[in-house]
């Protein structure tokens, strides 16, 4: 089983996996967390012979792992990370992937018109009546798209 180092290689390979056999692929997660580990007074002691102050516990590290299997051809691609910013992407690219595997079509941001403006649920994209909460907006801002009354000067010390 490859262990990637790089989201990105797992996430290709995945994808291509899913491309070939998107009935029998699954995709799985595991996270785990790991209580702090308290350091014993021997640990200190033998540290500084005893004249070093103790180390603060670290805290608790997690780490998520994502496996994606075929049981028909025996791949088994796998990705192991504890870094938080990556584990909230990657959860958000999941969905791409399971989409995949429901045999759904991939969500598309925003539809657009031939001119360019985005598509509502109606034909022709509302009414054109300006709402009253946006006129009092506008009416509010002035008619300017900044608003207010720039920066506060600082006093001389």
């Amino acid at each position: 089983m490859p262990t990637y180092a790089k989201s990105e290689d797992w996430l290709h390979q995945s994808q291509l996996l899913l491309d070939a056999r998107p009935e029998t692929t699954r995709v799985t997660t595991s996270y785990n967390i790991k209580p702090a580990r308290r350091r014993t007074k021997a640990e200190n002691a033998s540290a500084g012979d005893g004249e070093a102050p103790a180390t603060p516990e670290k805290p608790p590290r997690g780490h998520l792992i994502i496996k994606t299997y075929d049981p028909v051809s025996g791949v088994s691609l796998k990705y192991k990370t504890s870094k938080a910013a990556e584990v909230g992407r990657l959860v958000q690219m999941l969905s791409g992937l399971g989409r995949k595997m429901a045999a759904l079509p991939p969500v598309e941001e925003a539809s657009t018109v031939e001119g360019g403006e985005p598509m509502t649920g109606v034909e022709g994209g509302g009414s054109g009546a300006q709402t009253p909460v946006a006129a009092a907006v506008t009416a509010q801002q002035g008619g300017n798209a900044g608003g207010g009354k720039g920066k506060k000067k600082k006093g001389k010390r």
